[in-house]
């Protein structure tokens, strides 16, 4: 009568190991989605710098007058004349 004890339940356990592994198997995916991203972007940054730099035309549009006009000092003023009758 010595092994006539009931078996433990240890299905909780198993679930739960389950799904621990199945989180830490999809944690793994995301950071293997996450880097081969970054890689791609750092390729086409390498790529794009590696171009040679295409001569820039540089378009020159006329220079605006900002001075301001030079006065004339030797210039009379105006005035208003009188009629003579």
């Amino acid at each position: 009568m010595f092994f006539q004890e009931a078996t433990p339940d240890t299905s909780g356990y198993m679930i739960a190991g389950y799904v621990i592994a199945f989180i830490l198997m999809a944690l793994y995916v995301a950071s293997l989605y996450v880097r081969n991203r970054n890689l791609n972007q750092d390729i086409s940054m390498l790529e794009e710098m590696d171009k040679p730099a295409q001569p820039v035309i540089e378009v020159r549009q006329p220079k605006r007058n900002t001075a301001k006009p030079k006065s004339n000092k030797s210039a009379k003023p105006v005035t208003k004349r009188s009629r003579q009758k």
